[in-house]
C-alpha cells in the first residue's frame, strides 16, 4: 500500500507561489499546484477547495507576516513623528523578490472577478488606513501612504527598478513629506 505524502497546507502555499514564479498567474490552477506539491489535486481541493481559496489563503498568509512586520516596526519606529506610517515605509526599504511580485500579479489578475479577494484586499487596505489616520496630520499622513502605496505597487508589477541609493532617498523623502507639512490642516 502506498504511503501518503505528508504535506502542510503552508507547504501547498509555497508550491503554489512556485507555480505563479514559473507560470504566471494565468496558469495558476489546482493541478499545478497538486505536481509542484508532488501530491494529489484531491488533497489540494480537500484544503482549498479553489484557485480563489488558495489565493484567499496566500493573501491571509502574507497579510499574517506583514502584520507581525509592521508590529515590530511600529515599536523600532516609537520615537518617529508618525510610528505607522514610518513603520510602513521602513518595511518598503526590503526590495521585492521574485515571489512577492508573482504573487502581487495573481491576486491583482484575479481580483477583478472575484468578489472574496477584493473584500481580503480591502479589509487589508481599511487596517492600514485606520492606523495611518490614528495619529495627528492625519490628512498628511495619508499623503504620504498613498505615495507610498504609488511607489510600492509600481515596485511590485515590476514597474521599476530603482538602485537602492535611488530607491531609499525616495523613501526618505516620504518621511519629509510627512515631517516637514505644516501642523494646522483645514
Amino acid at each position: 500500500m502506498a504511503r501518503t505524502k505528508k504535506v502542510t497546507c503552508s507547504e501547498i502555499l509555497d508550491a503554489t507561489e512556485r507555480v505563479v514564479v514559473k507560470l504566471g498567474s494565468a496558469r495558476l490552477s489546482i493541478d499545478a499546484v497538486a505536481k509542484e506539491a508532488g501530491i494529489s489535486k484531491t488533497r489540494v481541493v480537500y484544503d482549498f477547495k479553489s484557485k480563489a481559496a488558495l489565493l484567499e489563503a496566500l493573501i491571509d498568509r502574507q497579510f499574517q507576516r506583514d502584520s507581525e512586520q509592521i508590529e515590530t516596526l511600529v515599536q523600532e519606529c516609537a520615537d518617529t513623528p508618525h510610528p505607522e506610517l514610518f513603520a510602513r515605509i521602513k518595511m518598503a526599504e526590503h526590495v521585492p523578490d521574485d515571489i512577492e511580485k508573482a504573487v502581487a500579479m495573481a491576486v491583482s489578475a484575479s481580483m477583478s472577478s472575484d468578489a472574496a479577494l477584493q473584500r481580503k484586499i480591502q479589509e487589508w487596505v481599511d487596517q492600514d488606513l485606520r492606523a495611518i489616520g490614528s495619529a495627528d496630520k492625519s490628512q498628511t499622513a495619508y499623503l504620504a501612504f498613498f505615495a507610498l502605496l504609488g511607489f510600492s505597487f509600481h515596485e511590485w508589477f515590476g514597474l521599476i527598478n530603482w538602485p537602492a541609493e535611488k530607491r531609499l532617498s525616495f523613501l526618505d523623502s516620504i518621511r519629509t513629506m510627512y515631517s516637514s507639512y505644516p501642523d494646522s490642516q483645514t
